[in-house]
Order: C-alpha cells, then sequence, then structure tokens
C-alpha cells in the first residue's frame, strides 16, 4: 500500500510529474519511435500504457471514491510474491531483443 500512497503524492500534484516519475513509459515511447513503430515495441508500450492505466483508475478508486471492494481491499492488503516486481526485467528485455 505504501507504493500507491507515493504515486498518489506525485499524481495529486500533477498528472505530469505521475508520468515523469514513470521513466520505463518514456523509454517505452522513445523505443516504440525509434524502431520505427515496431509490433514488439508497440507490445512493450502497451504494456505500459495499461500499467500506468491501472495505476490512475486504482489511485481514484482508493483516495478520491474512497470506496473499495472486499476483494480490491483484500488483493491490496495482501504480499506480494518475490519475483512479481522483477518480472518486468524479464518480460521487457525479451520484447526488446525482438523489437530489434
Amino acid at each position: 500500500m505504501g507504493m500507491i500512497i507515493r504515486m498518489h503524492k506525485h499524481y495529486s500534484k500533477s498528472i505530469f510529474l505521475f508520468l515523469i516519475m514513470q521513466p520505463t513509459f518514456m523509454f517505452a515511447i522513445a523505443f516504440f519511435i525509434l524502431t520505427d513503430y515496431n509490433i514488439y515495441a508497440a507490445t512493450l508500450l502497451s504494456i505500459k500504457v495499461v500499467d500506468i492505466v491501472t495505476k490512475i483508475l486504482l489511485i481514484e478508486q482508493v483516495f478520491t471514491k474512497k470506496k473499495l471492494s472486499q476483494e480490491l481491499s483484500l488483493i491490496l492488503l495482501a504480499p506480494i510474491n518475490s519475483f512479481l516486481p522483477y518480472m518486468g526485467l524479464f518480460i521487457y528485455p525479451i520484447l526488446i531483443i525482438l523489437a530489434i
């Protein structure tokens, strides 16, 4: 839950600050342009867009509407698997290699 609180601080100041704090999103946009709109680069960009939209919707649910379903609150309070934060280290390089 601490990560959502930090993201909310950036989001409440400015949406642009929130996007700047997502460096992989900027990398995905630049990589998509540099690879001449490759399908694998588009896949990488799509993953990042879905990730950011999900974060924004979650922030809106938790802090603005202050209305959570029972399932969502259980998911937010559940411990994260130790490999989950590092999944991007495996997925992104594969997509980058395929795009090049």
